[in-house]
């Protein structure tokens, strides 16, 4: 049964800036002023912070204290977020738990990088040569391999990756948040005519590395009344899954975890694929976003391709995709990308969409992606439902 006592009562974002020369705590400073500033409370009131893993900060293991004493928070309840593009919803989804608990009443669930300006991350793991094996060079060699494995099992037509980007490029023109170099419209041919950099994965299925930050406060519906912030999103469901199928040395990499979560969480919240009124999907590359539209049923699986070619995915459609642009065309702000989503759907259930405002906004699906391990599917999927 769903639960609507915890409500997401304020959000904030950035402008998504390419090598910005600034740091993680700069755009974090920036984010929650913006957040104060618009939400009209007091930060002493902020008595707890989940703040995301920076791929800008990656070598620091006490992020999260520093990035107290950079903003003058003094929480009772901290989370550092490590599970990358899953982080915004997964801190959401820890601050509802920590607020029942008692553990404290008002959270930040804050994420800021600038992987365009500085990267410092070096994954690491057991076996440093299968997570990032020399030659690969990064997510869009293991997303091609991804797009090689589902095109030889099911039916991927280019024409609806294309579909995917245009629409979230004609979204993204009216963000202003959004990469300001990817202010122009995007055609078929522009993106058929693409070069391929990961046969079969194209430039325009791919996001890009840049910097920025979100906020969001959570707290109960009670404590949002009293402080008169009366504009509020309601977080219904959310699920998470990590190393999805992990006990197999050989797993199907086509099967996420978005194939184990989402019919479920759907059942959570009380609601059907066709009771979805936007889609604002992790979108790292194209194919994701293929994959999950399968993986919550709007559609067989191996049947997405002539689901999108079939639908109006703009803000005026049958499902609204991406309303902001996406990461695939606002750009993306390293780890702090899962919350540009999720900013772009409290948004929407707001009201303050703007020109790409959705009729009817009474709810809101939202995803997020962790990292991709070679030869693998993505490391942990998560997922949130929201409502006005």
């Amino acid at each position: 049964m769903k639960q609507k006592d915890i409500v997401i009562a304020g959000y904030a974002e950035t402008p998504v800036l390419y090598k910005s020369g600034r740091s993680a705590y700069d755009f974090a400073g920036e984010a929650l002023d913006s957040l104060l500033e618009r939400t009209g409370i007091d930060k002493d009131l902020i008595d707890g912070l989940s703040v995301t893993t920076a791929l800008s900060e990656a070598s620091n293991p006490f992020y999260a204290v520093y990035m107290c004493e950079a903003l003058g928070l003094t929480p009772t309840w901290l989370n550092l977020g490590g599970m990358g593009g899953c982080s915004a919803t997964g801190g959401v989804a820890r601050a509802m738990s920590a607020i029942r608990d008692g553990s404290c009443e008002i959270v930040l669930v804050l994420s800021a990088d600038a992987p365009s300006t500085d990267w410092r991350a070096n994954y690491g793991a057991f076996r440093g040569e299968f997570q990032d094996p020399p030659g690969v060079q990064g997510p869009p060699a293991t997303f091609g391999l991804l797009m090689s494995r589902y095109a030889h099992q099911y039916d991927l037509k280019p024409e609806a990756l294309g579909k995917i980007a245009i629409t979230q490029r004609e979204h993204a023109l009216h963000n202003p948040n959004a990469l300001s170099k990817f202010k122009k419209p995007l055609s078929m041919d522009d993106y058929l005519a693409s070069r391929v950099i990961a046969d079969p994965l194209r430039l325009l299925d791919s996001v890009m590395f840049c910097d920025g930050a979100n906020a969001f406060l959570v707290m109960s519906e009670k404590r949002a009344e009293q402080l008169g912030l009366t504009r509020v999103a309601y977080p219904v469901a959310y699920s998470e899954v990590t190393n999805v199928n992990g006990n197999q040395s050989t797993p199907d990499i086509t099967e996420s975890g978005f194939d184990r979560i989402g019919p479920a969480l759907l059942r959570k919240a009380g609601l059907t694929p066709s009771d979805i009124r936007m889609f604002q999907p992790y979108d790292d590359f194209t194919i994701a976003v293929l994959m999950q539209l399968e993986a919550f049923g709007f559609c067989a699986k191996g049947g997405a391709s002539d689901f999108v070619l079939g639908t109006d995915l703009s803000h005026r459609g049958a499902l609204p995709l991406n309303t902001g642009g996406g990461q695939i065309s606002a750009g993306q702000p390293g780890l702090a990308s899962g919350g540009l989503n999720l900013a772009e759907a409290v948004r929407q259930l707001f009201g303050e969409g703007g020109a790409t405002q959705v009729d009817d906004a009474r709810n809101a699906l939202v995803t997020g992606i962790g990292v991709i391990p070679y030869a693998r599917n993505w490391g942990t999927s998560s997922a949130m439902i929201l409502e006005a």
